[in-house]
């Protein structure tokens, strides 16, 4: 299978890296999945949390079924007492994008940790990061009234999945609740109700259970609103081109009350996310072959090109190759580009 980087392309060193960034619950792993499908690449997770073994349900894990056969990295491998810093993030990612190239895949990192992903790019764990890639920005964003309501419905639908009897056997008395695992939005919340479980009083356990819910729902929220922060304070910083993509009417129609329409959202999500994703990537790929030929293709005179159709004569697996993508793609901004 031949790689769409840059250095399959043009023979040049460096080579493109896709990051999928968001807050919680916007739909980031689903994007890099609907990507890597899309362009033949892996996904490597930048979530700390979901880096550890174990609560699946809790920390929203990719399912199998979810990942649709599309190979994923950093996900669970890690000991729940493990604390899993930046600099472990850093070196673990880097091999991982480098493992990913060598197979001549797309490395699509996608999480909600921006502060590991800022110590990749420009933290002095991983030197030269960005000399080595050509870095490609995804924001899946969403109004916070909206984003919130919908968190609100997936922590009640965590709990009809079984996260009080996911998280029982992480209860410890004497738990730190500042490292590994036990870090997660939905443990330390629960430490009163499992204190009180064993109580006959069904009416207390329900108050507590029901306290306990509220909080990870609150928490959550705070959580969602420190990310989107974190990514409006990066998006002031130079080097940090970042593409918005605005998901909330997809949450919208998901929260709607009985009215729940799933063809409608899938119309949205391609309209709104999807599509508007991989005309960046798709993009972001031709402007870097067409630079590394020699020529520069402004800003000003990028075409606002859809690439399904680029995309439609793929190789017999089902990978655009690099041969369609440079007589699509780049050949249209070749004939726009001011040449050096």
């Amino acid at each position: 299978m031949e790689s769409i980087s840059i250095a399959t392309a043009s023979g040049v060193t460096n080579k493109v890296v896709v990051l999928v960034m968001g807050a919680t619950a916007t739909g980031k792993s689903k994007l890099a999945v609907d990507l890597a499908l899309h362009f033949g690449g892996e996904v490597i997770n930048s979530d700390k949390i979901q880096v550890h073994d174990g609560l699946d349900v809790v920390t929203n894990k990719v399912t199998a079924g979810e990942r649709r056969g599309v190979a994923h990295h950093l996900i669970g491998g890690v000991g729940p007492d493990v604390d899993y810093t930046a600099a472990d993030f850093c070196r673990d990612a880097a091999r991982c994008v480098e493992s990913v190239i060598a197979r001549g895949h797309l490395p699509i990192i996608a999480g909600g940790s921006n502060t590991y992903i800022k110590a990749l790019l420009d933290g002095g764990e991983s030197p030269g990061f960005r000399r080595r890639y050509q870095c490609c920005f995804l924001w899946v964003d969403a109004e916070l009234p909206v984003l919130n309501r919908y968190i609100r419905d997936r922590v009640d639908s965590m709990l009809e999945q079984g996260l009080v009897d996911e998280v029982r056997p992480f209860f410890r008395p004497d738990a730190d609740y500042s490292s590994g695992i036990w870090r997660a939005i939905g443990v330390p919340e629960m430490d009163t109700y499992y204190r009180h479980e064993a109580m006959g009083d069904d009416e207390l356990r329900a108050r507590l259970l029901a306290a306990a819910v509220e909080e990870i729902k609150a928490n959550t929220c705070r959580l969602a609103r420190r990310q989107v922060g974190k990514i409006h304070r990066l998006c002031d910083l130079p080097e940090w081109s970042i593409r918005q993509l605005d998901v909330t009417e997809v949450l919208y129609l998901k929260v709607r009350r009985n009215a729940r329409d799933p063809e409608a959202e899938r119309d949205a999500w391609e309209a709104d996310v999807a599509g508007p994703a991989a005309m960046v990537v798709g993009t972001f790929l031709a402007a870097n072959i067409v630079a590394n030929k020699g020529t520069v293709v402004s800003s000003r005179s990028r075409p606002k090109m859809w690439l399904g159709q680029a995309f439609a004569q793929r190789k017999g697996d089902g990978t655009p190759c690099v041969a369609q993508l440079e007589k699509e793609v780049v050949s249209p901004f070749e004939a726009a580009a001011a040449v050096v």
